[in-house]
């Protein structure tokens, strides 16, 4: 009842910013188009890389395509629909306009999740499924029932750890007040994981699965579509987002607890 509660609210909330988003039109439309430059100029240095090198660690452009597609698909799924984590800090908390998510009978998180959908992550669902849809044409993947379940989850799943870790960071502003620079430091390590982490030293490998584990958005489940050996990690995916997630659920009720308003 309670999922079924929340997704009818999610809805209201998601109308609601649609029309307000739709007054200025121009601007819809510029934000999603600005995130496709940006992926623009991204691909643009993959393909001069590419140019002057054959492969890369024995890995192809379609093939380096098809993970950079994988994460700007998971990233499209935060940007869109969790990207008001970034503004907790220093739009909310320190404003005092967090205290109303407080006096309101849903929770708290999710009334800021849904307090603003962003629409430029538009831009980046669209570039993740050209990117993988031209990858996994040039690359012949087989188009069976069963790899398009495990792109499904797997983006999801990507999806997921990108929220979970943001959520982590964000949380810190109970304590920090403005979590923004940490957020960021954690969030940009996701451009590692845009290339095959088997090209980096075992260290930053190691970091990109288990400690900032954006590899499970990209590099495990296009070597599995690819028929690359990896083993168990190909599906474990799913496993690290939820575990991720439930830490950061739990973090952010601490922050919580510890939160008193601005006193204004």
């Amino acid at each position: 009842m309670g999922i079924v509660r929340y997704s009818r609210l999610y809805w209201v909330f998601l109308i609601q910013r649609l029309k307000l988003l739709m007054e200025y039109r121009a601007n819809f439309f510029i934000g999603a188009a600005s995130t496709v430059a940006v992926q623009g100029a991204g691909l643009l240095t993959i393909g001069v890389v590419m140019s002057q090198v054959p492969d890369l660690n024995g890995w192809t452009l379609n093939e380096i395509l098809l993970i950079y597609g994988l994460i700007t698909l998971s990233k499209s799924i935060n940007h869109m629909f969790a990207d008001n984590l970034w503004t907790l800090g220093w739009n909310y908390i320190r404003s005092g306009s967090f205290d109303r998510f407080l006096v309101r009978p849903i929770n708290p998180l999710f009334h800021l999740l849904a307090d603003r959908f962003c629409h430029d992550g538009i831009g980046n669902f669209l570039v993740g499924v050209a990117l993988v849809t031209h990858a996994w044409l040039r690359l012949a993947i087989p188009l069976t029932l069963g790899n398009l379940l495990y792109v499904l989850v797997a983006v999801l799943s990507g999806g997921l750890i990108f929220i979970a870790l943001n959520l982590i960071t964000a949380t810190s502003s109970f304590w920090i007040m403005n979590s923004l620079p940490l957020t960021r430091a954690v969030f940009e390590n996701h451009l590692f994981a845009q290339y095959p982490l088997s090209i980096y030293p075992r260290a930053i490998h190691t970091a990109l699965t288990w400690l900032i584990p954006y590899g499970f958005a990209s590099f495990y489940p296009a070597s599995y579509l690819l028929g690359r050996e990896v083993g168990v990690l190909a599906w474990l995916g799913l496993p690290v987002a939820l575990l991720l997630l439930a830490f950061a659920y739990r973090l952010w009720l601490l922050g919580l607890s510890r939160y008193s308003g601005t006193g204004s």
